[in-house]
């Protein structure tokens, strides 16, 4: 699935903000330092004795460090006084995270907030607040008791004096201190606390990927629907010494004291720190905000089984990268795949060695010369640990954005493995040149063998999707599914104030009218509007015949008319779910690959549990892509179980809560010998041919020429012969249950065990029942008696068409593939009810082509569909919006916070006063 990324924040070494990370990506700014003596003291500093006392003495003192870093307590609801009890990693975290969500558009950006998340990769490490609360609680203890013994002289008082003072230099602790930074999760916890993100929080430690796997979570999270907005990234703020002396105790820091990625004489790491985060959503989703880059594919692997916990491993490098460029549907050897790859690159001669070999197997030989950028940010800001993947997703995103190659340090004499690839340190600020869309990778691998790889592309006007997926398209840097037919495919759209207007339009000669495609913009004017997918010289002589009668035409021959548009003055969509039938043919497997939605399990020869899945598997993809279009359901309906679907669809229950109830909908086939038997007339037909029948019941009012029953064979067989008396059609249908009768009440346990446990949440959309011709109910005890009810008493879908009619629906669009367009039209077929309705997927054409229909049919009523996202079109670019400064901008009124030692309390300013905590849904700031 297509991810854009909207919104970006960091605190890095030398970069308190993102515009000064920005600066110093493009400038090559070497933020490395000696270590700060609030960090660690000077006396752990001592390169011979490192020799015999590696545990306790290092040979290596330089590395990346964040500077005092501003807090604005008041910002967030939060006691200036409570924030020295509050490890700084948390209040940096939630401060970059507002300032990535300001970046993104604002809190008003993100819509539901119980479908905004937050992941972020954090360590267990021994940091400096838990080290605060250990030499408190037990060193100070294990101080006295080693004096008691060397001591004995001194006396308790003595030692107690001792004690306390001791203690007291690591702060004083509250209540709260202790869970605060025993819990590594609060560090998301605490965030979506303060910025009311009501969905997912949570962290993950996979060492040095950490962030990285967190951004694949959060693909995850938004492909599953499960949340609308993600924030995802990596907070690091640990240069305690304990933390120093196990990379010591490896040898893994670099003796010469230079961090020098792919260089030939690199000989370790530099520990570095930061927080890094960004704000994903569905690409889908995207209308007005800035995308930095799209994130088309993600991938995570782990080694196996290796010689060594601490060894690189490529065969699971190059698993996790391959697994991403499958998901992005791009093969990564083809020339012009990639121009960059922000590679791990942590300057270890093992890893990188390894990455480079991972490297050239995943991307191929040279062909004649190296054409990808290689580099690693950790050159400039050092080894950032679980924030070291977003810091360099984070840059290249930047790279694609703007279209610049940053530079790597220190690579002057490249890694001899380098020789012959199609790799090439990037060792100076460049233009990012070529042609097609730039595209980057990024890697991230974590000790114990975990690996991580993303792919990003660039957005190619800086806006939204629409002008991405036509970029995409025209570049043939995108494969759909769709068939080469669907993606020539253009639409003539016309529009006037009236069919006089329209007329004269067609007054062109054929040659410029076949060669107008209008899709990627469409005529604002109106209100008469013509539209003709395809445009041949015979659909251009039927549509000026057409608009010279001046009637409405609705879609025969390609051609759709309207003088005067059904969705004016108040007029309503339905989207319609379908129930299954006896042919069930959906074709959505181009539309979940176009739009980066997850795709539908078939269910071929499987139970009718299984087939009802995959039905509502359809229509909630199909849903998606119409919003994608920008068309938007003012009323959601189903017929028989797509009223299942229906209720998904208007956001009354998870869908994936569907995913284990086949039990429930596999109930009705174990009803003994009833069939089904359709009849070409209406209810009142059907009710008089059985009324002298006990055991047949009507189950579907589907329309005038066509009603259900149901019941036992020999009985249906009795009605089916007094229709044929009578010269009306019918015949017994091939699939058995007791869907819709009061014969399956029975067998309704695993039914009503499922309806009793269905998470039910308020409609976002109107919900109407084919049962009771009638809204559905908001209370849930209501909502699921109703759903009881739909699998027991018959479908009333002509009377529901009626109603909705009634109600101001104009037009009605089945979302799945199936019948209830006719019936629609049966119901409707009166020039006193004028309508429109169409299928939004048909077994004849690809999904996409479909979909097209269904825009030019709702645009010629009155709609406003972005026909770019389905077929390459030309949009203008869209300056970036003005954004808000994030915190670390602002100035006034803030609390230092210093990342420093065991010795070094967080301090606040003593002139602020507290204030009230916000409303929990009023927005931060």
């Amino acid at each position: 699935m297509d991810v854009a990324v909207v919104g970006m924040a960091a605190v890095l070494p030398g970069a308190p903000d993102l515009a000064a990370y920005r600066a110093n990506l493009r400038a090559g700014v070497d933020a490395i330092t000696d270590v700060p003596a609030s960090r660690w003291d000077a006396e752990f500093y001592d390169p011979a004795a490192a020799k015999t006392r590696p545990g306790d003495r290092m040979y290596c003192r330089r590395g990346g460090f964040v500077d005092e870093v501003t807090f604005e307590p008041m910002r967030f609801g939060i006691m200036p006084m409570a924030v020295g009890d509050i490890e700084a990693e948390q209040l940096i975290a939630l401060a970059t995270a507002a300032a990535a969500i300001d970046d993104a558009g604002g809190p008003d950006s993100l819509g539901d907030r119980s479908k905004v998340g937050i992941v972020l990769g954090r360590g267990g490490y021994f940091n400096a607040g838990m080290s605060r609360f250990v030499d408190r609680v037990r060193t100070a203890n294990q101080l006295v008791a080693t004096l008691r013994e060397l001591m004995p002289a001194l006396s308790e008082e003595q030692l107690e004096e001792v004690r306390a003072s001791f203690a007291a230099r690591s702060g004083e602790m509250r209540e709260e201190s202790g869970i605060d930074l025993m819990v590594p999760n609060l560090v998301a916890s605490r965030t979506a606390n303060r910025l009311d993100l009501a969905g997912p929080a949570y962290t993950v430690d996979a060492a040095c990927a950490s962030s990285l796997i967190a951004v694949d979570h959060a693909v995850q999270d938004l492909a599953s629907g499960r949340c609308d907005v993600v924030l995802a990234g990596g907070v690091h703020h640990c240069h305690d010494i304990t933390f120093w002396s196990g990379f010591n105790l490896l040898g893994a820091l670099s003796p010469s004291e230079r961090i020098r990625p792919f260089h030939r004489g690199a000989d370790g790491i530099l520990i570095g720190e930061g927080t890094a985060i960004v704000v994903l959503k569905r690409l889908a989703d995207v209308r007005d905000e800035r995308v930095y880059a799209v994130i088309r594919g993600t991938g995570v692997a782990g080694d196996g089984r290796a010689a060594s916990l601490m060894a690189p491993q490529s065969s699971g490098q190059v698993a996790a990268m391959r697994a991403a460029w499958a998901a992005a549907g791009i093969d990564p050897r083809e020339p012009g795949s990639v121009g960059l790859v922000e590679a791990h690159g942590t300057a270890t001669v093992a890893g990188d060695a390894t990455e480079l070999a991972s490297l050239t197997e995943v991307f191929g030989p040279s062909a004649g010369g190296a054409d990808i950028g290689i580099g690693s940010v950790k050159s400039m800001i050092g080894h950032a640990m679980p924030a070291a993947g977003a810091a360099g997703l984070i840059k290249a995103a930047l790279a694609v954005h703007e279209g610049f190659l940053p530079p790597t340090l220190h690579c002057e004499d490249p890694h001899p493995a380098m020789a012959g690839t199609r790799f090439a340190p990037v060792t100076e600020a460049r233009e990012w040149t070529g042609h097609g869309l730039r595209r980057a990778a990024v890697n991230a691998f974590g000790f114990g063998g975990i690996n991580s790889h993303v792919v990003l592309e660039q957005a190619p006007t800086g806006g939204g999707s629409p002008a991405y997926l036509a970029a995409s398209e025209r570049s043939g840097a995108i494969t759909h599914g769709a068939s080469d037919a669907s993606r020539s495919e253009r639409v003539l759209l016309l529009a006037g104030a009236d069919a006089a207007a329209i007329a004269v339009q067609l007054e062109a000669v054929d040659e410029v009218l076949l060669a107008r495609d209008d899709a990627a913009a469409p005529p604002a004017g109106g209100p008469a509007r013509l539209a003709i997918v395809n445009p041949d010289p015979k659909r251009l002589a039927l549509a000026r015949k057409v608009v010279a009668q001046g009637s409405g035409w609705r879609g025969r021959n390609e051609v759709w008319f309207s003088p005067a548009p059904l969705l004016a003055d108040g007029g309503r969509i339905a989207f319609l779910f379908p129930g299954l039938e006896e042919s069930f043919e959906p074709r959505v497997d181009d539309v979940a690959a176009h739009f980066g939605l997850p795709p539908v399990r078939a269910a071929s020869g499987a139970t009718l549990g299984r087939r009802g899945l995959e039905l509502a598997g359809v229509g909630r993809l199909l849903h998606s892509a119409l919003r994608a279009l920008d068309l938007r359901p003012d009323v959601v309906a189903g017929h028989s179980i797509g009223e299942w679907s229906a209720l998904i669809a208007a956001g009354a229950a998870p869908f994936e809560e569907f995913a284990d109830s086949t039990r429930a909908f596999d109930a009705g086939p174990g009803v003994p010998d009833l069939v089904f038997g359709v009849i070409g007339g209406g209810a009142s037909l059907a009710e008089g041919i059985i009324a002298d029948l006990p055991d047949v019941v009507l189950s579907h009012d589907n329309c005038p020429h066509q009603s259900i029953i149901c019941g036992t064979e020999s009985s249906v067989a009795i009605a089916l012969e007094r229709l044929r008396e009578r010269g009306v059609s019918g015949s017994v249908l091939a699939f058995r249950s007791g869907f819709h009768t009061p014969y399956l009440e029975p067998f309704l346990g695993p039914s009503r065990e499922f309806i009793a446990g269905l998470t039910l949440r308020p409609q976002q959309v109107p919900l109407w029942s084919a049962t009771t011709v009638a809204p559905y109910p908001e209370e849930p005890a209501e909502v699921r008696a109703l759903l009881l009810r739909n699998l027991v008493e018959p479908v009333l879908f002509g009377p529901l068409i009626q109603r909705l009619y009634a109600e101001g629906v104009r037009a009605f669009v089945q979302v799945g593939t199936g019948s209830l367009p006719g019936f629609v039209e049966d119901v409707l077929d009166s020039a006193a009810t004028p309508h429109l309705s169409i299928s939004a997927n048909a077994p004849k054409r690809t999904g996409l082509e479909q979909l097209r229909r269904v825009a030019a049919a709702l645009w010629t009523e009155g709609a406003h569909p972005r026909f770019s996202r389905l077929s390459a079109g030309t949009e203008e670019p869209e300056p970036a919006p003005t954004r808000t400064p994030p915190p670390a901008a602002r100035t006034g009124g803030g609390v230092p916070l210093r990342l420093g030692a065991p010795l070094v309390r967080l301090t606040a300013t003593p002139d602020l006063t507290p204030g009230p905590i916000p409303a929990r849904h009023a927005p931060p700031g």
